[in-house]
């Protein structure tokens, strides 16, 4: 047992990088330098349940935090038998196309590597953190198809565009700048309502796992908060955890007080379909 635990550490210390779009991107960024790619940890053929989670690391639409919020996962999702695809998004600039074409590219991707994965293309799911956890929403409440996933996991996401609650470095990574022009500006504001990922839930959306902290000052709690309440509403599985520290950005570190607490909520929650 510790030599097939300590296997998978190994492998899952290593993964496999692939980039997501070897002809070039479908939607251009403004950063032609910036590009997207995957990095797969595989669990044990023999030990993989056919489950895959594509990770979005946040980092306020302007940077990405791939080590605590994305490659330090590998281990947990690999021992349970589940595959982990970390994505290096691109960053918007203002051009929302930019991140949500690389999320689901993501996902196609996935599915379309099924049979050489080990993977069930109708148990793929997507995990996202901070301004991760708003591309991971949205993806899970727009997207259709083969880009749809079919769980989320949204660590103390942003949710809203409203600039009353959301992450307003986020908000104008993701959206923008708010035009000075009016019939621009009504457009806009149609924008913000259409990513107030809240506002977009309905009973086909995917069930979800949230988890955030009470004194949260980056992203306040009420992001999640009502997102779990329009879940609730529309009669979506969806299993909420608010601790009462641990502030903003915490990941996979163990520094988190609450750390093994919500790694046994989570395991038990995926467990549990």
């Amino acid at each position: 047992m510790m030599s097939l635990v300590l296997s998978i550490s190994a492998f899952a210390q290593k993964g496999i990088t692939i980039p997501l779009w070897p002809n070039g991107p479908e939607v251009a960024s403004a950063d032609t330098a910036d590009r997207a790619e995957l990095t797969a940890y595989l669990p044990d053929a023999k030990k993989a349940t056919g489950r895959a989670v594509v990770c979005c690391p946040g980092g306020g639409y302007s940077h990405l935090a791939m080590d605590h919020e994305g490659h330090q996962w590998a281990t947990f999702f690999n021992s349970q038998g589940i595959a982990l695809i970390v994505l290096k998004y691109r960053m918007p600039h203002g051009d929302r196309l930019v991140p949500i074409s690389d999320a689901q590219a993501a996902i196609r991707m996935v599915r379309s590597r099924a049979a050489e994965w080990h993977i069930n293309p109708d148990d793929v799911g997507i995990m996202g953190f901070s301004a991760g956890g708003h591309l991971a929403s949205t993806i899970a409440t727009h997207a259709t198809g083969d880009a749809a996933p079919n769980f989320q996991i949204l660590f103390y996401p942003v949710i809203t565009m409203d600039l009353g609650f959301t992450h307003k470095g986020s908000h104008d990574n993701f959206l923008g700048k708010a035009p000075e022009d009016k019939k621009a500006l009504k457009e806009y504001k149609k924008l913000e309502m259409e990513f107030s990922n809240d506002l977009q839930v309905n009973r086909t959306t995917p069930r979800a796992f949230l988890a955030l902290s009470d004194d949260d000052k980056a992203v306040p709690a009420a992001n999640g908060f009502n997102y779990y309440q329009q879940l609730y509403k529309h009669d979506v599985p969806a299993s909420i955890h608010i601790y009462p520290t641990g502030g903003h950005g915490w990941g996979y570190r163990e520094t988190f007080a609450y750390h093994y607490q919500m790694i046994f909520e989570l395991k038990g929650w995926l467990q549990s379909f």
